[in-house]
């Protein structure tokens, strides 16, 4: 099993890190006594890419037509993984901007267009697990639409792409609470 973890807090310590680290340890325990579990671990904020262009050329060649960078890449580790877990830190009630353009790049592989324009997903049949962290305390996270809207933005992505969500994992009022339970 070959599970690629991408990091959108540009903190390597912080809470999205440190949460992204449990669960993917408690999803390796599960499958390390029947396969061999390979984890890819990519941090957005290190990755060198560049902007999307909306040229949209991706969606019939399945890969994007920018010169070769770091987006590439992660786009060879999504097409041979058999499961993502997607953290980010929750902006303005959005993903990281950082994961959100790295996704922009990845359309091509992520979907396809039918012939009438309907998105077709590339990655069925992969699972997914979301962590996101919030410094707005519970329940106005939810109420204010903070760690709501970044769940979905990235629940958007995830799932027209054919990604099978299996968990989710919201941290809120981490200005205050340091300790992840």
């Amino acid at each position: 099993m070959k599970i690629l973890v991408l990091n959108g807090s540009p903190r390597k310590n912080g809470n999205v890190s440190k949460t992204l680290k449990k669960e993917v340890e408690k999803i390796s325990q599960k499958y390390s006594a029947r396969e061999n579990v390979l984890i890819i671990w990519e941090n957005a904020a290190e990755l060198d890419f560049d902007f999307c262009r909306g040229c949209m050329a991706c969606r019939s060649k399945k890969n994007c037509i920018l010169p070769n960078d770091d987006a590439h890449r992660i786009a060879e580790e999504i097409n041979h993984c058999d499961m993502i877990f997607v953290g980010t830190p929750v902006y303005w009630g959005n993903m990281n901007g950082k994961l959100k353009s790295l996704f922009d790049r990845l359309v091509g592989v992520l979907m396809a267009e039918s012939k009438f324009g309907i998105p077709l997903p590339l990655q069925k049949g992969k699972k997914a697990v979301v962590v996101t962290s919030c410094t707005t305390p519970f329940p106005f996270n939810y109420i204010c639409g903070q760690s709501s809207g970044a769940f979905r933005a990235v629940k958007e992505v995830l799932k027209s792409s054919g990604f099978r969500i299996v968990k989710k994992v919201n941290l809120s009022n981490t200005k205050v609470t340091k300790k992840i339970s």
